[in-house]
Parts: C-alpha cells; structure tokens; sequence
C-alpha cells in the first residue's frame, strides 16, 4: 500500500519527538535559566560545604538530570521532594552495598540499579536519574556510606529548596500540594 508523504511524515514524526507537549519560549527560559541559577548555588554550596569539612566528594553527577525534572517539570510526581532526595539517597545507599558485597562490576552494576528502583517502588520514591545515582557508585568505587549523606542528600536537599524558591518566585507551584 503506497503512503502518501504527509502521512509518512506524522506516523514517523512520533518518533523524532512528535509526542511531546509544544512548550512555549518563555517557559522553555524559564526552567534553562532556574536550572542554570538552581545548579549554581547547589555546587557552590555544596563546595563550600565541603571544603569546611574535609570532604573532597562534594558533587553529584546526576545531579543535571534531577534538575531537568525539579526545574521544567515541577509538576511530576517523580520531581516531588521526597521522591528527589529519597530515591537519590537509597539508590546510593544500594549501589555502595553492592560495591562492597558483590566483586564482579558486571553483576554489581545492574544489580546495584534493579536494587535502587526496588527500594524506590518500596519507599513510594521513583525518580528515574536516581537509578544513575546507584551506578556511578558501583563505577566510581564509592565505598564509604558517609557519600550517601554527603554529598547525595546534602546535594538533594539543595536542589529542592532552591527549585521551590526560584519556582515559586516564578509563578509555579512547587512542590505539590496534596489533594484531599
């Protein structure tokens, strides 16, 4: 059956992107310029939390993925504050378990992100770049609990007060108000 090429085009157009929401310029601004603004202060903070205290582990690298949720879609269940700093913080606590109980990086590293999505299912938690969280730890040989702590909460908490502040400023409600 011969298709015309406008149908061509939308069929495979859901492909390239043709499912998501057309998203204004503004607010395309909006969160680019929250999630610059948010970042900043998060790892400078999270710096000098650091320095102060010895710490020379004071980023989080899926840290950028987390504020793409927190920043351009507050509204997600997955950016809620519990779901950011409890599925970070047990999706590191998982991978750095794995890291000490399993030898084999091949079976540690899944193991370590099956594990931190169970625990975040469990926890009522999901927030996908957590599932990361687990891996860098199995692939940076992260073997200390304190990273957990510091910088993934630390980091977390940051990136939520700073996401509520600068969307709240901005004229979006964050985070979620429960429904009764």
């Amino acid at each position: 059956m011969k298709h015309s090429y406008r149908y061509l085009k939308k069929h495979y157009a859901f492909y390239l992107g043709g499912d998501q929401p057309p998203v204004s310029w503004s607010e395309r601004l909006r969160s680019v310029i929250g999630a610059f603004l948010g970042l900043m202060l998060v790892f400078a903070l999270a710096k000098y939390l650091g320095e102060w205290g010895g710490i020379n582990e004071w980023l989080m690298a899926s840290l950028g993925a987390s504020a793409l949720l927190v920043f351009a879609l507050p509204g997600s269940p997955m950016a809620q504050p519990w779901a950011v700093i409890a599925g970070n913080t047990i999706s590191a606590l998982v991978g750095i378990s794995c890291f000490h109980l399993v030898g084999e990086p091949l079976l540690a590293l899944p193991l370590a992100a099956a594990l931190s999505i169970l625990g975040m299912f469990i926890l009522r938690c999901l927030h996908p770049p957590a599932a990361a969280v687990a891996l860098i730890v199995v692939l940076g040989e992260i073997g200390r609990y304190r990273y957990a702590f510091f910088p993934v909460m630390v980091d977390s908490i940051l990136l939520i007060l700073a996401g509520a502040a600068y969307s709240n400023l901005t004229g979006k409600p964050y985070p979620n108000k429960p429904s009764i």
